[in-house]
């Protein structure tokens, strides 16, 4: 067997701990989740296993699965969904994959290692059907609405009433009957369209928009009554964080592009929140109002 060198030794320890990782996540998910999507990781940890014990050959050790790693990965596979968590511990394993050609030669092994996540990323993890994905759609609309009405709201309401409290209060007044509306609405249309889960999509419409209103209003609430300025750039910090984190998770979950989406999201907000900063300046002149 071929002598490895020091970096190549750290760099197959390295995977080999990532195979022995990703064999047990899989595995432990399988168990809650069982049927289809059940057999399918099962599938994926038998491959992850044998994946293991070849880096093992050349390592000669034997290591345990990182008991944090898992743990923490079985966390986020609760609270972001299997999907999600199995295609981002894929996306690391698949961005070591371009490093496999220059060991294939000296180590055949490899090839099979290296076949096998491409196989994984074409087709095992595509046959994965996970109920929330199928309700993206409507999440998408929920948050997006919440983000580009409310953002122009808040703008407007803080450059208007210029008290953080006033504003939390005329943002949540506002967020929640937009949110009962847009669930009535959401439902209402997917049962014009005749989709048996209109209650389903219309709860995961509600839902986002709900949690979207609680975060954005948030700073108006933390912040003294007179920091109107610094609770709305807090808000559009939480804002930009809100455009980001939902269009990673898309991107990796249902394999999109993160940039276009992200900018395309941000450029909206952005532009509604000019429009209404300056239609709050144009009300307050015309009327006469100074707070």
């Amino acid at each position: 067997m071929a002598t490895l060198s020091a970096k190549t030794s750290k760099f197959f320890c390295f995977m080999q701990q990532c195979e022995a990782d990703s064999a047990t996540i899989y595995s432990r998910i399988a168990k809650k989740i069982g049927e289809k999507n059940g057999e399918i990781l099962e599938n994926l940890a038998i491959d992850e296993s044998h994946h293991e014990k070849i880096w093992a050959k050349y390592t000669g050790k034997k290591l345990k699965a990182n008991w944090f790693h898992v743990n923490m990965s079985l966390f986020f596979a609760k609270l972001f969904g299997f999907t999600f968590m199995i295609k981002f511990l894929e996306k690391g394993e698949t961005s070591a994959v371009v490093n496999y050609s220059k060991f294939i030669d000296q180590f055949p092994e490899v090839a099979q290692v290296r076949a096998d996540e491409e196989r994984h990323e074409k087709v095992l993890i595509n046959m994965l059907d996970e109920e929330r994905l199928k309700f993206v759609g409507s999440m998408v609309l929920g948050m997006n609405d919440a983000l580009v009405e409310l953002t122009g709201a808040l703008a407007g309401f803080s450059f208007a009433l210029q008290n953080t409290r006033m504003v939390a209060l005329a943002g949540l007044i506002t967020g929640i009957s937009a949110t009962l509306s847009m669930t009535a609405s959401a439902y209402l249309s997917a049962k014009a369209d005749g989709d048996p889960q209109a209650v389903k999509s219309s709860f995961y419409t509600g839902a986002m928009y709900l949690v979207t209103v609680a975060l954005m209003t948030a700073p108006y609430l933390l912040f003294p009554k007179e920091m109107y300025l610094h609770a709305l750039l807090t808000m559009f910090a939480v804002v930009v964080f809100i455009i980001a984190a939902f269009n990673y998770y898309i991107s990796v979950a249902k394999d999109l592009k993160f940039k276009t989406r992200f900018f395309e999201m941000f450029g909206l907000c952005a532009l509604v929140s000019v429009v209404s900063f300056a239609i709050a300046q144009l009300v307050k002149h015309f009327l006469g109002i100074e707070l």
